[in-house]
C-alpha cells in the first residue's frame, strides 16, 4: 500500500500466455485442504471457493481504497498479530534432534530465512508504534498468515475481511457529513469549546464503531466520513463567522463596536434587565434646525444629517464613546456603557470639543451643496442611570433610564451654538483639566435645587483641545428696527408678540431694548415688524437670550440660533451699512 504496508495477498497471477501462477500460500492450503477432500472451486460470478468458504476477492474500490492495482487475485489479509503470533523453531533446533518428532504432524509448515542481512522483512498494520522503530515481519511469517487464513476460513469458519459495498462507503460519508454539520448548525451560537466537544465525540464513536467492525471482521471506511463529518462542521463554522462578521458590521451601522460585541459574545447579551451604573452622558443637537427643515426637501434634510452625523460619529468613535440614539438632529451618546474605563468624563469632554471642532469641515461642506452653516451645541452630565436591554423579547433597545439622562437634555438646552455646557457633577472630577469661561445657576424643570453650569472652552492633559474664541463687538445701529418677540417654552410657543426695538448687532449677537427684560437662557422665537421685505414663512427666525443689556435696564442681549438665509442676508446689510463702527 502506499504507507508501505502489506494488507491484501496473492492468490494467483495469470502468467500473460494463459496459464495460472499460484501462490505460495494458495498451493499450500490448497496441499493441505486435500487431505481432507476439499478442493478449490468458483462460484458463478468467478470467486474462488473452498468447500462452502468463499474468498472474496478484492476490487480496486474496497474499504478505504480508491483505483489501487487489483490485478491477478487478491484478498485481504486478516493477520493473526503481531510478529512472532506463529509456532517456530530454529533449524539448528532441528538439526539438533531437541524438537519433539510430532511437533510438525498434521500442520503446514513453512521454512524460510528469519536474517535481517537478507532484507526479507515487511510492514504490517501491527508494525506501528507511539516510539521506536516499527516492528517488522519476516516474509515466511507474511505467508503464514495468508496461508492460516485460508486454512482457518475454510475449517474453522474464521471470518475473512470483508468491505461494505461502494454505495455504503458514499452513504457513510454523506450520514457522517450530515452529523457533523447538522451538531455544528444546532451549537453555532455556544462557546468554541462546547461546540468542539460533540465534533471530538463523533470522531471517537465513529472510531470506536470502525474498531468494534473489525473485531468482527468488517473493515469499514474510517478517514473518508470522519474528515466528511470534520469538513462539513467546518464549513459550517466558517459559514457561521462570516454571517457573524456580516451582522457584526451590519449592526455597527445601528450600534456601537462594543454593544455588539455584547449580544453576540456574550451569553447574557440579549438579557432584559438593567443594572445601576453610574456613567457620563452627552447629548448634541443642531440649533434651529427644526425650522430649517420646514424650508427644505425630504433628500435635502436627509442629505444634511448624513453629512454632520457622519462627521460625529467618526469623533465619538475615536474617543471610545457608544453611540445610544440618533433623534433627527440630536446624539445621545454615553461614556461608561457597557464598558465603563477610568477616564470616561475625560473623553467626553475631550470628545464635545472634537466634535465642535469638526463643525468648520462640516459646514465647508454644507457650502459646497449651497446650504447655510449649522451650529451645534452639547450638554454633559455624569450621575447614577439604570443601563441594559430594555424592551421586550421582540423589540429590544439597549439604552438608558434615570433622571440623569433627562437633565443631560435640559443642560444641552441651555447652549447656544458652538456651546459646550457641563454640570457640576462632570467638571469636579477634571477641574483641574478642564478650561471653562462661564458658570451660571440654572433651575431646570424637574430639578429641585438651582444647580451650576459650565461653559467649557478647552481641555488640557494628553488631549490638550482649545475650542477658537468668538469675540464680537456689538455695534449700535444708527436708526432702530422694530422687533416682534415671544418666548419659546420647551416645544411650545408663545401666542402673544412682544414689541421691542433691535439697537444693536454683531453677526451673531443683538440687543434688544422691550417693555420688559427676558431672563437669561430664555429662547424667543423673533420676526420683524415690517416684515414686507419678506416672503410670510422667511420672516422668522430664533435666538436665545444671553445676558441683561449692561447699559439698558429694559435690553437684553441675545444669540441667534436659527436664521434663514433671507433673515440672514437681511441682517448683514443692518450691520454693514447701518451701525456705528469705531
Amino acid at each position: 500500500d502506499p504507507d508501505v504496508k502489506a494488507r491484501r495477498g496473492l492468490l494467483y497471477l495469470s502468467d500473460g500466455a494463459g496459464g495460472t501462477i499460484f501462490s505460495l500460500a494458495f498451493r499450500l492450503a490448497w496441499m493441505y485442504l486435500e487431505a481432507d477432500g476439499i478442493e478449490p472451486d468458483s462460484t458463478e460470478d468467478e470467486q474462488v471457493m473452498f468447500g462452502d468458504t468463499v474468498l472474496t476477492r478484492f476490487e480496486s474500490n474496497d474499504g478505504p481504497y480508491i483505483r489501487v492495482d487489483s490485478n491477478g487475485y487478491q484478498v485481504l489479509l486478516l493477520y493473526r498479530g503481531v510478529q512472532g503470533s506463529f509456532k517456530r523453531v530454529s533449524l539448528s533446533e532441528v538439526l539438533a534432534g531437541t524438537v519433539p518428532e510430532d511437533f510438525f504432524a498434521d500442520r503446514a509448515v513453512l521454512i524460510g530465512a528469519t536474517a535481517e542481512s537478507l532484507k526479507d522483512y515487511i510492514e504490517t498494520p501491527y508494525s506501528s508504534t507511539l516510539f521506536g522503530t516499527p516492528q517488522l515481519m519476516a516474509g515466511v511469517e507474511y505467508h503464514a498468515n495468508l496461508t492460516s487464513q485460508l486454512i482457518s476460513a475454510t475449517l474453522d469458519d474464521r471470518a475473512l475481511l470483508k468491505t461494505w459495498p461502494e454505495w455504503l462507503d458514499y452513504g457513510a460519508i454523506v450520514v457522517a457529513a450530515f452529523i457533523g454539520a447538522f451538531m455544528s448548525w444546532t451549537r453555532r451560537y455556544t462557546s468554541t469549546i462546547r461546540r468542539v466537544i460533540p465534533e471530538i465525540a463523533l470522531v471517537g464513536v465513529y472510531g470506536g464503531i470502525a474498531y468494534i467492525a473489525l473485531l468482527q471482521s468488517w473493515w469499514i471506511p474510517l478517514v473518508p466520513p470522519i474528515l466528511a463529518g470534520l469538513g462539513a462542521a467546518g464549513a459550517i463554522t466558517a459559514y457561521v463567522a462570516r454571517s457573524a462578521a456580516d451582522i457584526r458590521q451590519t449592526f455597527s451601522r445601528y450600534l456601537t463596536d462594543e454593544v455588539v460585541a455584547n449580544l453576540l459574545e456574550t451569553p447574557g447579551g440579549l438579557t432584559m434587565g438593567g443594572e445601576r451604573r453610574k456613567i457620563t452622558i452627552l447629548t448634541s443637537d443642531l440649533r434651529g434646525f427644526t425650522s430649517l427643515s420646514e424650508r427644505l426637501s425630504p433628500e435635502q434634510v436627509v442629505g444634511i444629517l448624513n453629512i454632520y452625523l457622519e462627521a460625529m460619529a467618526d469623533v465619538i468613535t475615536f474617543y471610545q464613546g457608544t453611540i445610544d440614539e440618533f433623534m433627527g438632529d440630536g446624539i445621545l451618546v454615553l461614556f461608561g456603557a457597557p464598558t465603563q474605563r477610568e477616564d470616561d468624563i475625560e473623553r467626553a469632554v475631550a470628545c464635545a470639543i472634537a466634535m465642535q471642532k469638526a463643525m468648520p469641515a462640516v459646514n465647508a461642506t454644507m457650502r459646497e451643496k449651497g446650504l447655510s452653516d449649522l451650529e451645534m451645541g452639547i450638554g454633559i452630565n455624569t450621575g447614577e442611570v439604570v443601563v441594559g436591554n430594555i424592551g421586550s423579547y421582540k423589540r429590544t433597545k439597549y439604552g438608558v433610564v434615570g433622571s440623569q439622562v433627562n437633565l443631560t437634555y435640559r443642560i444641552e438646552s441651555y447652549t447656544v451654538g458652538g456651546q459646550i455646557l457641563i454640570s457640576e457633577s462632570t467638571y469636579e472630577p477634571v477641574k483641574e483639566l478642564v478650561q471653562t469661561d462661564d458658570e451660571q445657576k440654572v433651575s431646570p424643570k424637574g430639578v429641585k435645587q438651582p444647580i451650576s453650569i459650565y461653559s467649557v472652552c478647552g481641555i488640557g492633559g494628553k488631549y490638550n483641545l482649545e475650542l477658537e474664541k468668538q469675540e464680537e463687538e456689538l455695534l449700535e445701529l444708527q436708526d432702530t428696527v422694530k422687533i416682534e418677540f415671544t418666548i419659546v417654552e420647551g416645544k411650545n410657543v408663545g401666542a402673544t408678540m412682544t414689541l421691542g426695538e433691535l439697537v444693536k448687532l454683531s453677526p451673531h449677537y443683538a440687543e434688544i431694548v422691550a417693555p420688559e427684560t427676558i431672563p437669561a437662557l430664555k429662547n424667543l422665537k423673533l420676526r420683524f415688524a415690517d416684515g414686507s421685505q419678506f416672503k410670510p414663512d422667511d420672516n422668522e427666525f430664533y435666538a436665545k437670550v444671553i445676558e441683561p443689556s449692561a447699559d439698558n435696564g429694559r435690553g437684553f442681549q441675545i444669540r441667534l440660533t436659527s436664521v434663514p438665509s433671507a433673515v440672514d442676508k437681511y441682517l448683514k446689510t443692518l450691520h454693514k451699512e447701518r451701525c456705528r463702527y469705531p
